[in-house]
């Protein structure tokens, strides 16, 4: 056998039934993702103290209602463009937001303590929804923390970009 047909030999045998096996398997879960970007409805962000999140966005109404430095309640109507949405979708693939627990917290003392801050995030999709909530003072996995806050604050600076445009 000459080397050219050796070289086609290994590929017949082993790299195409590889791929074969690789587009076979992977394909349906590709295809069946339950967070796909298509099927985005709605962004809902809230945070504050304990069990009163007065700060808030919902991206389905536009509304985002927050306290402001002289505690006055502040209600104005922002509405995230399609790249802003794919944006928040991206960030969100690229930390790993779909694989984090649905509560990032030290332990249940945190879960009952009225002074702690919190955020909540929350994606919804057609088909599915993914619900994280955030305590700043979580002290436990670095990887995890760094990626919901990373989140958090895309969000927030999403929202405060928007907010100085409107302004202008």
């Amino acid at each position: 056998m000459t080397s050219r047909g050796k070289k086609i030999f290994l590929a017949l045998t082993v790299i195409v039934p590889f791929l074969i096996y690789s587009i076979i398997y992977y394909a349906p879960i590709i295809r069946n993702a339950p967070f796909q970007e298509k099927d985005f409805v709605s962004l809902e962000y809230t945070w504050g103290d304990g069990a009163k999140l007065e700060n808030s966005y919902n991206s389905a109404t536009g509304e985002f209602k927050y306290v402001n430095k002289n505690d006055s309640l502040v209600t104005r109507n922002i509405k995230l463009t399609t790249k802003d949405i794919k944006y928040l979708d991206s960030v969100a693939d690229v930390q790993g937001f779909w694989n984090l627990p649905s509560v990032v917290a030290n332990a249940e003392k945190d879960l009952t303590d009225t002074n702690k801050l919190r955020y909540v995030i929350k994606f919804n999709y057609k088909k599915k929804s993914k619900e994280v909530i955030y305590f700043p003072s979580f002290t436990g996995n670095e990887r995890m923390k760094g990626a919901v806050s990373k989140m958090q604050k895309e969000i927030e600076l999403t929202l405060i970009d928007k907010e100085a445009s409107l302004n202008k």
